[in-house]
């Protein structure tokens, strides 16, 4: 269930039609004058501002694009413009208008012209801008529109991504005289996936002619396959990567298909040769080797991202080599051409590396998620690995050209903003951007501190706390227990829009943000310990937590609740089982409440297989005791209000989760609300729908402490 996420993805496939009417959309994010009096953060505001992202260094290192996305709630969706920087001014430039969505933005090699995706036209297609604002043009006129697009360096060639008709899976389509009929017809694994029906499309690679800056007709690379490249569910563009001479192209596919599909998370780097039509598998092709082993070793995990060296002779990627777990380390691997060796630069570095960039053909940069935060590393081609940059912030993505690094950060009291890292120096940070300056010159942030507990094994374990604004330590404040997701993801300097604990804390609760066993960023023994153990140490790493604070002082100990999404949601349904008293009231959003069912329900068998350690009707004990401590299987301790989301497009964690444990709750005679969102998944991305569930969220906090 979890989910990283790199700036430039495409988003998840969504089968519904878009909304019909003008595009333009009309966006007033002024503060209003009670808003401004007030000074605390709430759900209006926190939608009125601006979310930077899909930053992008010029060649020259002189000028630095990037989108920012705004929205309106009234009409209940955003728009995505275009903004430029150049070197010597504090002020932005917006390149676009509100007339369409843009992003995938792209450089050509003299800095000319900036490509991008946009909607402008009614289908998303190719477009260019010059950096001066002019000379707005429609490059491509691809049927259907275009999901994503990579221009090669020397710009004679790019490959696009779209949709493509593979199998029959609707009824009309298998019985055609019956075109009225809506049944989807499957015979094999995945019916459905994230949060869309399999209806036998798939996202194909298209390379094409690039000439005088038009795009020519595209050759399918992949034809009549029945697979997904990129991948699903969440199609992120860095999984395609030409090399620079424009010959090559490097993609990730998973070519499996029904429940081998479901089982499996064997994604390899695939390489198509654009002169001989010819495609080669590098993960299974030639001899990989483990340099700690020493002996031939299978990549049947999750090898993504393929990155060309600046002298085309070797690819960087990354890798998981244990297959069936998506939260394995993620290993920098280098390919190289010459003979078909691997080696693993990472092996001894004891964290994830992601979003990886040469830095000439003998080094490279990446990011690492190190002790709740995320920073950016330096490797060579020996192994050696130096950490750049320092402090508690988050840095998601960066963009590196001309000499120059550009990266998005972000820290629990600030959401995503352009910065500059110093390469030469000490790494250190110098914002770009205040694109949310005018909102915190008027809102106050609780304050955050970093704290080490005591687990009851004897380790320690990193503890966010968030104050609210004003606080007073005369005072006992109530204090909430938030239970993170994935299970593997980390509790770091993110700002979120949909779980932001400074929101939380500004309605006057203190916020308890454990990174128990299970969470990145503490070294894979920390990581690991988790699969197998749900109901194990990182339930007792959150009672450590919440009991450490509820001890102090100025947090009351009768007034604490426990709240969590995905794997959060189990935490807030076992604990309301296993919790002793301690919670006045839960909230649970899209929750595993019924082991058994999610086994027959959701669509990625692996996590389950890998979490569980089996199916339902496996004998091994571990799995076994899995199952035995199922939250379902707990119900007749349920004694504290329960307020449960869900949304009925999660086929992740399906929606008929939380409608189990609904009725386990008004059976048992709990004070419990369900609030279900048609038209939305495994999270809440709507305005108007996450500012429902915001009302929904503090309103049962206000009532039960």
């Amino acid at each position: 269930m979890s989910m990283t996420v790199i700036l430039n993805a495409c988003c998840t496939r969504d089968n519904s039609s878009s909304p019909e009417g003008e595009k333009t959309v009309e966006i007033d994010n002024a503060l209003t004058d009670a808003e401004i009096s007030t000074g605390v953060l709430t759900p209006e505001i926190m939608w009125k501002m601006g979310r930077a992202g899909n930053g992008s260094v010029s060649p020259s290192g002189e000028q630095v694009a990037f989108t920012v996305t705004r929205y309106s709630v009234a009409e209940n969706r955003g728009v995505t413009n275009i903004h430029l920087l150049t070197a010597g001014s504090d002020t932005p430039v917006e390149l676009t208008d509100n007339a369409g969505n843009e992003s995938n933005l792209q450089w050509s090699r003299d800095g000319s012209t900036l490509y991008f995706l946009s909607d402008r036209s009614g289908d998303s297609q190719l477009w260019s801008i010059r950096p001066d604002g002019t000379a707005l043009t429609q490059r491509s006129t691809v049927e259907g529109g275009i999901d994503g697009f990579g221009i090669a360096d020397n710009e004679s060639k790019l490959f696009y991504t779209k949709s493509v008709s593979v199998e029959k899976r609707l009824s009309k389509d298998v019985h055609s005289d019956m075109d009225k009929s809506r049944a989807k017809i499957y015979d094999d694994l995945m019916a459905r996936h994230w949060n869309y029906w399999d209806e036998g499309k798939y996202s194909h690679i298209f390379v094409a002619g690039f000439t005088d800056g038009r795009v020519g007709e595209g050759k399918d690379i992949m034809p009549g396959e029945p697979w997904d490249a990129p991948v699903a569910p969440y199609f992120d563009l860095a999984e395609i990567a030409w090399n620079h001479a424009g010959t090559q192209l490097a993609y990730t596919c998973k070519k499996q298909t029904g429940a081998a599909y479901a089982v499996s998370t064997d994604t390899d780097i695939f390489i198509y040769d654009t002169a001989s039509g010819q495609t080669r598998n590098i993960c299974k092709d030639g001899n990989p080797v483990d340099p700690r082993q020493d002996k031939p070793a299978p990549m049947e995990g999750y090898d993504k991202y393929p990155v060309w060296s600046p002298d085309d002779k070797c690819i960087a990627f990354i890798s998981m080599r244990r297959p069936g777990n998506e939260s394995d380390k993620e290993r920098l691997f280098v390919w190289d051409s010459a003979d078909g060796g691997m080696k693993d630069l990472t092996a001894m570095f004891d964290y994830n590396a992601a979003h990886v960039r040469w830095n000439g053909s003998d080094e490279l940069y990446f990011i690492a998620p190190m002790q709740a935060t995320h920073q950016i590393c330096r490797v060579n081609l020996s192994g050696d690995v130096s950490v750049i940059t320092r402090g508690d912030h988050d840095i998601h993505a960066f963009s590196f050209d001309g000499g120059r690094m550009v990266a998005q950060v972000t820290q629990i009291t600030r959401a995503t903003e352009l910065f500059d890292i110093d390469l030469r120096g000490e790494g250190a940070l110098k914002p770009l951007t205040r694109i949310n300056q005018p909102i915190y010159d008027h809102i106050r942030m609780g304050e955050v501190r970093k704290r080490w507990i005591t687990t009851t094994d004897g380790k320690q374990m990193l503890t966010w706390i968030i104050l609210p604004p004003d606080f007073d330590p005369a005072r006992k404040y109530p204090t909430l227990l938030y239970c993170q997701g994935g299970p593997q993801s980390v509790v770091s300097q993110s700002w979120s829009y949909r779980w932001n604990l400074q929101l939380i804390a500004a309605r006057g609760y203190i916020v308890v943000a454990p990174n128990r066993r299970g969470v990145p960023s503490f070294g894979q023994e920390w990581l690991d310990q988790i699969s197998g153990d749900y109901s194990g140490q990182n339930i007792r790493d959150y009672l450590s937590a919440i009991d450490a604070v509820a001890a102090e002082p100025w947090s009351d100990e009768t007034r604490l609740g426990c709240v969590g999404a995905s794997y959060g949601g189990y935490s807030a349904f076992f604990l309301a089982g296993n919790h002793h008293k301690r919670f006045k009231a839960f909230i649970a959003h899209c929750g595993i409440f019924n082991f058994e069912s999610m086994y027959g329900g959701t669509e990625e068998l692996w996590f389950v297989n890998n979490d569980y350690k089996g199916a339902y009707w496996d004998e091994n004990p571990v799995a076994k005791r899995s199952y035995a401590n199922s939250p379902h299987k707990f119900v007749t301790r349920w004694d504290t209000p329960l307020l449960i989301f869900t949304g009925m497009n999660d086929y992740r964690i399906p929606y008929s989760q939380s409608l189990e444990a609904f009725t386990a709750a008004r059976l048992h005679e709990i004070p419990s609300r369900l609030v279900v969102f048609e038209d939305e998944g495994h999270q809440v991305f709507k305005p108007q729908n996450s500012i429902v569930w915001n009302r929904e969220f503090f309103g049962w906090l206000e009532r039960y402490l």
